[in-house]
């Protein structure tokens, strides 16, 4: 007996500290925004998305401990009187490990604050206005189901949590990302989408914790000559109290032709801008582009630029926009899938007389955003007062006009319409998330926009041109295909009339999309071990049955068209490393 009682303590004490080495812990401080520690918070580890593994309590310094756990993959959440509970998803635990993770917790008014600036380059478009983040873990405020125990004894199923992953923390001053991308178009029959190749690349590195330095561009080439677009961008977040971002572009294009000598096409533009909350609840985005251009002689433009967003429940938002320029429909795919071309980089401009002038405007609107459940809502109304005012045509009537700005890059023509427009509109936006793959949006606009007469010739263009009320139709799907990695947006906007300039040109809100049948796909391909990081195919077909085309008889015999946008067919790789 006394042999066998040996054996099993020999046992014992050799099993113990494998046991102890096989299991770990999760510790933390949980404090609330101003950094005040929280004690008698209730931090609960989950095994599950629906089983409690173990439940703790924090001490008078905030302080928790949850030990004896198995590896694997949990979740932490911790609820604070006075506070939304706050989850943290995704936190891996090795076997022995011991692994640090600090919470904190937030007031609904805090949660406001964390409301970001108005879509980046990289923001999904469903987002919109209530994506909720913080400066310190960029946590995302859902409402989640409570456990089922929980809502037997409370009327209300549902409640806000805010939720933020572990990986987001995991970000180094280091960190750096890069891509690179050729595209070429086809030819298309004086239609636009010239067939020249073109160098996309974006370079993108973590400075100082919270700041970012980016470098991106457009390079090609035509008759020997270089064109495109060079920018570099450095933002910065201070949390609540300013995100201030300084941008510098500069833009060169050859633009032969008669009137202008063959003078290049140079443009350098200086952008800075800030946002900042007020009262909570209150955000504020403000800034300005300083834009000079060289074309024979130089132009010099101010554009400013602010918006207010005024939160008065997480679902319902107004807001007041001024913009002085229209916004950059390549946001939503990326700086590497549409040609630099005159018509997308800005600053818009044309030749009247063989001089330089450049679009001047103004646009004030007034929205309200409601969202209900996956269904979002805006209603809005506009003003919008445009001097100067650039058309788009589709062909090369330089040699015998002195009033128009070829760009050899696209195949199109830039032409002023010096009386410009005056245009007092409204717009309802409707955005549906069908899935967490699939969104749709339907966008109907009405407002006053430039027309002209359905066939003319060259010389009685100026006086077929005149404004009139038009009413424009738009439906967008966007998607991504989780077996293939595919990223798509297909759209189609109506305008009624031989529309020459969009209705709702200031458009920013999720129903945004090119005139017409338009189409962009974003295929990711196999990598290889010759080439490192991510490869991509890229497909980006804008207006692809060229429709909106008026045609105009030519001095030369040749037809020219007066378009809205031009057709643009153009593919390629890019290359993320």
């Amino acid at each position: 007996m006394t042999r066998k009682l040996g054996c099993l303590l020999v046992v014992l004490l050799a099993w113990a500290p494998l046991h102890a080495a096989s299991v770990g812990a999760i510790a933390g401080y949980v404090k609330d925004s101003s950094g005040a520690p929280q004690m008698g918070a209730v931090v609960e580890v989950f095994v599950s998305a629906a089983r409690v593994g173990t439940t703790v309590f924090t001490d008078s310094r905030g302080y928790y401990l949850a030990d004896n756990l198995p590896a694997g993959t949990y979740q932490v959440k911790v609820t604070a009187a006075s506070f939304l509970p706050s989850l943290r998803e995704d936190i891996i635990l090795r076997s022995g490990a011991h692994l640090i993770i600090n919470l904190t917790v937030n007031t609904l008014a805090d949660a406001l604050k964390m409301m970001p600036t108005r879509r980046s380059d990289s923001d999904e478009p469903d987002d919109w206005h209530w994506t909720l983040r913080s400066a310190t873990n960029r946590p995302i405020l859902r409402v989640l189901e409570k456990d089922k125990d929980k809502a037997k004894d409370s009327s209300d199923s549902q409640s806000l949590v805010v939720v933020s992953h572990r990986n987001t923390e995991q970000s180094s001053d280091r960190a750096m990302k890069a891509s690179v991308a050729f595209m070429a178009g086809a030819e298309a029959g004086g239609f636009g989408s010239a067939g020249d190749m073109t160098t996309a690349f974006a370079l993108e590195k973590s400075l100082f914790s919270s700041g970012t330095l980016s470098l991106n561009g457009n390079i090609g080439a035509s008759a020997g000559d270089p064109t495109g677009v060079l920018r570099a961008s450095y933002s910065h977040n201070f949390g609540d109290t300013a995100r201030p971002t300084f941008t510098v572009t500069y833009r060169h294009f050859a633009a032969p032709g008669v009137a202008v000598q063959n003078s290049p096409y140079a443009a350098v533009q200086m952008s800075s801008s800030d946002s900042m909350t007020v009262a909570g609840f209150i955000d504020l985005t403000y800034g300005a582009d300083l834009q000079s251009m060289e074309f024979a002689n130089r132009v010099t433009a101010l554009r400013p630029h602010g918006s207010v967003d005024v939160h008065l429940s997480p679902n319902f938002v107004v807001e007041y926009r001024y913009a002085t320029s229209e916004p950059d429909t390549r946001t939503a795919k990326g700086f590497d899938t549409a040609p630099a071309d005159l018509s997308e980089s800005g600053p818009r401009m044309a030749l009247l007389n063989g001089q330089p002038e450049v679009e001047k405007a103004a646009h004030h609107e007034l929205s309200v955003s409601r969202r209900m459940g996956n269904t979002s809502v805006q209603l809005a109304a506009f003003f919008d007062h445009v001097r100067n005012a650039v058309l788009t045509g589709a062909g090369d009537p330089s040699s015998y006009s002195d009033d128009v700005l070829p760009d050899v890059y696209s195949g199109t023509f830039s032409y002023g319409y010096g009386p410009g427009v005056s245009s007092t509109g409204a717009r309802v936006v409707v955005q549906r998330k069908i899935s967490d793959d699939l969104t749709a949006t339907v966008d109907y606009s009405t407002g006053q926009a430039i027309v002209a007469e359905a066939s003319t010739d060259w010389q009685a263009l100026a006086q077929t041109l005149s404004t009139s009320r038009q009413h424009s139709v738009g439906t967008k799907l966007y998607g991504h295909i989780p077996a293939t990695g595919t990223r798509w947006i297909a759209s189609y906007k109506w305008t009624s009339g031989n529309a020459l300039s969009s209705v709702d040109a200031f458009n920013a809100s999720p129903g945004q999309a090119d005139p017409y049948l338009s189409l962009f796909i974003r295929q990711p391909l196999p990598g290889t071990s010759f080439i490192p990081g991510r490869m991509d195919a890229l497909l980006d077909l804008r207006n692809l049955l060229a429709q909106g085309y008026v045609p105009v008889m030519g001095q030369d015999g040749r037809t020219i068209y007066m378009v809205q946008s031009a057709r643009s067919l153009r593919g390629g790789l890019a290359f993320t490393f």
